[in-house]
């Protein structure tokens, strides 16, 4: 039986993402999870962490799955690392990273990506004068020349994704347009149905404000925004219901008759996943043109090289990626 191979990029250096790497080897997934990192970096981490990997050299015709044995795929270090301290000199080693896992996938090597995580604020750094970079999504993205792109969580039983991600809690409101919640929606309904194999989604959408603005007494955005929106998707077909208030929508009663929420900003959806799965959540990048997951956890740098980092979300990120490959191929042959 043929496996699918892939992509797993090991992320900030001096973080805990090359330990947790490592746990592939013994996690006996169906799968060929190749490591995209400096062998070097790999090795010596896990001599630190007294883990009897052995580190083979990816190569496509001559596979390694086997427990203990970890395909890599050979990134090197711009400058040597140590954990837990970060160096702006590697940040073209973490881009380059991302660069060999989408060329990968564009030249039909890997199924997926997944991602260990990486540090935005290193990778500035060390970015030259005017570059930015702003995160995983939308680089990648920018790759793929994607024009728009959907944070999801999943984990603890629940998917709750955005409308609008990393932005100031003041400028919401303005990003929020009817447009913009209305292309986000459908994006959500065509990764569910084609990625995650439900073939009517069911979705259920937050109100922006309190009491979802009580009518708008405490604010008007649900009904100059949110309501038309749901209106315009409901003429479409789509299954979105709501706006329903934000502290009352994560009730088992509501959630059994939904297959994701859609939250309006970062902090009012995530808090209540990450309560119910942190640890086992994982980050689904929704309307790119590949799978790519990624874990719900940052660098932890502290942790880095000590054997107390946890591998579980990285395990599951690779599981979901595996569903989330299965699920395209059969909806292709569909």
């Amino acid at each position: 039986m043929t496996l699918p191979v892939l992509a797993v990029t090991s992320g900030e250096p001096a973080g805990i993402g090359p330990d947790i790497c490592l746990d592939l080897a013994f996690a006996g997934l169906p799968c060929r999870p190749v490591v995209l990192g400096d062998r070097d970096l790999l090795r010596a981490r896990a001599a630190a962490l007294g883990k009897a990997v052995q580190i083979v050299d990816f190569d496509p015709d001559s596979p390694h799955h086997e427990a203990g044995v970890l395909e890599v795929r050979h990134v090197p270090l711009r400058v040597p690392c140590e954990a837990g301290r970060l160096a702006s000199e590697n940040a073209a080693y973490v881009l380059e990273l991302l660069d060999t896992a989408y060329q990968g996938i564009s030249d039909g090597l890997f199924a997926a990506m997944v991602t260990a995580p990486l540090h935005k604020g290193i990778i500035n750094d060390g970015l030259p004068d005017g570059g930015f970079f702003s995160g995983h999504t939308e680089y990648l993205a920018d790759k793929s020349s994607t024009d728009q792109v959907v944070m999801m969580l999943a984990g603890g039983g629940l998917r709750v994704a955005l409308a609008t991600t990393h932005l100031p809690l003041k400028d919401v409101s303005a990003v929020l347009t009817q447009p913009l919640l209305e292309s986000v929606a459908r994006i959500v309904h065509a990764d569910l149905r084609d990625k995650f194999g439900i073939a009517a989604p069911r979705i259920l959408v937050t109100g922006l404000n309190p009491h979802a603005g009580e009518g708008g007494h405490l604010g008007r955005e649900e009904i100059d925004v949110v309501i038309p929106a749901l209106e315009t998707l409901q003429a479409e077909g789509l299954d979105v219901r709501g706006p329903y208030p934000a502290d009352t929508v994560f009730q088992p009663f509501l959630l059994k008759e939904a297959d994701a929420v859609l939250a309006m900003y970062h902090d009012q959806g995530l808090p209540v996943l990450k309560y119910a799965s942190f640890g086992r959540g994982v980050n689904v990048t929704l309307g790119l043109p590949f799978v790519r997951t990624s874990v719900d956890h940052g660098t932890a740098l502290d942790l880095a090289a000590t054997g107390k980092a946890d591998s579980g979300s990285l395990i599951v990120a690779v599981e979901t990626a595996l569903e989330m490959t299965g699920s395209c191929r059969a909806a292709q042959a569909v």
